[in-house]
């Protein structure tokens, strides 16, 4: 079993435990119901303006606390009641628990030509996939701000997304479905008397493999944020890259 509390205190320890300075928040969705957290982690001391930053959010819905209690017969009495035969005991297309990871650096308006900005987004981009080993996705992007009747560069951003299948009917082998392994299954009659064989679903017990997930994660961030610092200081400290 495992809860809202659970999922964020994890978080919370692993960063710490690694070194990230947090500032977690969490509070209730009054629209939807969902429980909503928002972590934001940084290296160093809080008091440093050009220091890079990750927001770590992710919901927690009524599907979740389903999930939680009971397991995976908690998607059959989400829908309807329970039958021993039904696809939701046996389906693996259960919703992840989605992080959605946010990181800034702001730039402070510095002097940067097109090519120069573009080239930096790829490359903080190559950089972060690279040292990312959960994220399944990263979009790199710059917010602008007007001064002087000019645009300039104000903040590095750069989006991640990670999805963790903690309620996966195969639990921890569904973070690797293209290594098939064993499972149990049973037989059961069907129309006309046949027999059929159906794979029971495991008990995923995420919150035994969860914690060790979560300290992959951390580290995967404090990797990205050195990776971005990196990249602005080079990008930036070359004379040839700024414009008059």
């Amino acid at each position: 079993m495992l809860t809202f509390e659970d999922a964020t205190g994890l978080f919370i320890k692993a960063a710490r435990n690694i070194g990230l300075v947090t500032h977690p928040e969490s509070w209730l969705n009054t629209r939807s119901l969902e429980r909503e957290f928002n972590c934001t982690c940084h290296t160093g001391t809080c008091d440093v303006e050009q220091q890079s930053s990750c927001v770590v959010s992710f919901s927690w819905g009524v599907l979740d606390t389903a999930l939680s209690t009971d397991g995976t017969t908690g998607v059959c009495e989400f829908f309807h009641e329970i039958e021993d035969d039904c696809d939701h005991l046996h389906t693996s297309a259960i919703p992840p628990l989605v992080l959605e990871l946010s990181y800034s650096l702001a730039l402070h308006g510095a002097s940067l030509s097109e090519e120069t900005l573009l080239s930096l987004s790829q490359l903080v981009k190559l950089q972060a996939s690279e040292q990312s080993r959960r994220t399944i996705e990263t979009r790199p992007g710059i917010t602008m701000i007007l001064r002087d009747n000019r645009l300039y560069p104000e903040v590095l951003n750069l989006q991640q997304r990670v999805e963790i299948p903690i309620w996966h009917p195969l639990g921890m082998r569904g973070l690797h479905e293209e290594q098939p392994m064993p499972s149990e299954s049973v037989l059961i009659q069907v129309n006309d008397g046949e027999v059929e064989s159906v794979i029971l679903p495991d008990d995923p017990h995420p919150e035994e493999w969860l914690p060790q997930v979560m300290v992959e994660v951390c580290q995967d961030i404090t990797q990205v944020l050195v990776a971005l610092e990196a990249s602005i200081v080079s990008n930036t400290s070359d004379p040839q890259n700024n414009i008059a």
